[in-house]
């Protein structure tokens, strides 16, 4: 329903923009502070008043479950976006990582956010898993077949031992996540 103006369909469009811009600042928040940031804080990263929020995703384990699908869909397109725009395979590979990384750190407080609903996070994780897991092993074969990495690295196996790296990251300040999983990368490196 629209008005002569079109109204209706303007406010699905803010709308749009005002979920985006609360799944963007969810994901920066949930990654500086955990899924308990305030959701004040959320709404101030969004430039958009605490009511949006709960418009939007009325109880915390939605927003947390929102940005962790976001997160997912933004990783997932990333992929295609490092083949293009990176000097190597290799550097592609990396690239897209240092973002998988930033979601894992966001995932970590999902299961207590859920409160242990085990049928969700099952569902979240084949999700995570069918749209990551392809881009993870379109960008290693790139990597392959250019000659930069060594052979026979499987996608599940690598993105698994990035995220045995960061678990607990957040809560030992001399554990740093990140260096760890650029050595890794690193080791996947061919020997000339």
């Amino acid at each position: 329903m629209t008005d002569e103006a079109g109204q209706a369909p303007r406010r699905r469009a803010d709308s749009r923009r005002n979920e985006k811009a609360l799944l963007d600042a969810a994901a920066a928040a949930f990654v500086a502070a955990g899924v308990e940031a305030p959701v004040r804080d959320i709404a101030a990263r969004a430039g958009v008043g605490v009511g949006t929020v709960y418009r939007h995703f009325p109880t915390r384990a939605d927003l947390v479950v929102a940005v962790y699908r976001h997160q997912i869909e933004a990783c997932a397109e990333a992929g295609t976006t490092c083949l293009d725009d990176a000097t190597s395979p290799y550097d592609a590979l990396a690239r897209w990582i240092d973002l998988f990384v930033d979601l894992l750190v966001t995932k970590h407080g999902l299961a207590a956010a859920l409160q242990s609903d085990g049928a969700q996070v099952n569902t979240l994780h084949a999700y995570f898993l069918d749209r990551l897991v392809p881009v993870c092993t379109r960008l290693l074969d790139a990597a392959v077949a250019a000659g930069e990495i060594r052979p026979g690295v499987e996608a599940y196996e690598l993105m698994r031992g990035v995220g045995n790296l960061c678990i607990g990251a957040g809560s030992d300040p001399r554990y740093d996540a990140r260096r760890l999983v650029e050595l890794l990368i690193a080791g996947l490196r061919r020997q000339s």
